[in-house]
């Protein structure tokens, strides 16, 4: 296994880096902007939900998936329901290495580059996602299976950039990488830790990565768990881009098992936020009240379903299930 291992860790030297592109001058803009959920629980008839998530992430003619869901088939399925052709997407990202955000990686590889060799052949991961995880003995504890994942996706002829910081992967359009945690926020189940120094230290998920969308309207901000916390991520996001102001937020946020007082400090973080498409682990409950705590309404802040998106200049499609007809 450690052959294998430092077999897989030398040919991710050769696309790491931090930086696809260095922020030089003002900041670009991305003029269309579409997102559009293919994995979380809820569903409109003839797709299928789980505990997971992916979405598809077109700006300005590019497209990338964005996670790949929980189980091998539901995001080619879901895609093909919706009549999405996901073959002429050629980048991937994985958030971070949980397996309802990486499930659907190999199966969806191998059955797209059969019309496409370049299909999802171009993953991007965020920096510590390889790393071990133990319990807090530092023997016991879930393993983490991403290597083995990534090894596999190698031999299909992928390949895996790995980054430390920002990276601008298309104009107006940058992965945050890694996330300063400025704010104390503590969005992950507890119990694992990673060793740092030696020492064992509990796993924040160090590896959990965004995408952040620059636009004239403000920040479009694409997460999959938010394991780095929606408000660091925002810092983030305004760092990067250079504006304060929150567009939309799409995807899980991780708040579901949170007290009243944690969603009151993130609505005030978040404050002037047009849009939210609450995914995956934000939570029913969590969404709702988010939507009252920053003055948004059924239209504006959404529980996401499968099929449901989010367009630039349109707002939100939430689909059947979890649209407001009144």
């Amino acid at each position: 296994m450690k052959q294998w291992m430092a077999w897989l860790m030398l040919l991710l030297a050769a696309f790491g880096g931090a930086a696809a592109h260095a922020a030089d001058g003002a900041p670009h803009q991305a003029q269309a902007v579409k997102v559009t959920t293919l994995s979380t629980m809820l569903t409109d008839y003839g797709t299928l939900g789980e505990w997971g998530f992916a979405a598809l992430v077109e700006v300005d003619g590019r497209r990338i998936l964005f996670d790949t869901g929980a189980n091998p088939e539901t995001v080619l399925k879901n895609a093909e329901a919706l009549k999405i052709d996901l073959s002429s997407v050629e980048e991937v990202v994985i958030s971070h290495f949980h397996d309802d955000h990486t499930g659907g990686l190999l199966t969806l590889r191998k059955a797209l580059m059969q019309k496409n060799p370049a299909a999802l052949s171009h993953l991007y991961v965020g920096e510590g996602i390889f790393a071990p995880r133990y319990g807090k003995d530092g023997q016991s504890g879930t393993e983490n299976d991403f290597p083995a994942l990534a090894k596999a996706y190698l031999d299909t002829g992928g390949r895996v950039q790995q980054l430390s910081g920002p990276a601008e992967i298309a104009s107006g359009m940058w992965l945050t990488g890694p996330v300063p945690r400025g704010h104390d926020e503590t969005n992950w189940n507890p119990g694992l830790t990673v060793k740092t120094g030696g020492q064992l230290v509990p796993d924040t998920l160090r590896e959990d990565t965004s995408l952040v969308i620059a636009t004239a309207s403000g920040v479009v901000i694409v997460t999959g768990c938010g394991h780095a916390g929606i408000m660091n991520i925002a810092d983030a996001a305004q760092t990067i881009t250079g504006d304060a102001r929150l567009h939309a937020v799409i995807g899980g946020i991780h708040l579901f098992a949170k007290p009243d007082a944690v969603l009151i400090a993130t609505a005030v973080r978040l404050k002037g936020l047009a849009y939210l498409l609450g995914a995956h682990c934000t939570g029913i409950e969590a969404t709702v009240r988010l939507r009252e705590l920053l003055g948004l309404d059924r239209r504006t802040a959404v529980i996401a379903a499968v099929g449901s998106s989010f367009t630039l200049g349109k707002g939100i499609a939430a689909g059947q299930i979890a649209g407001w007809t009144g």
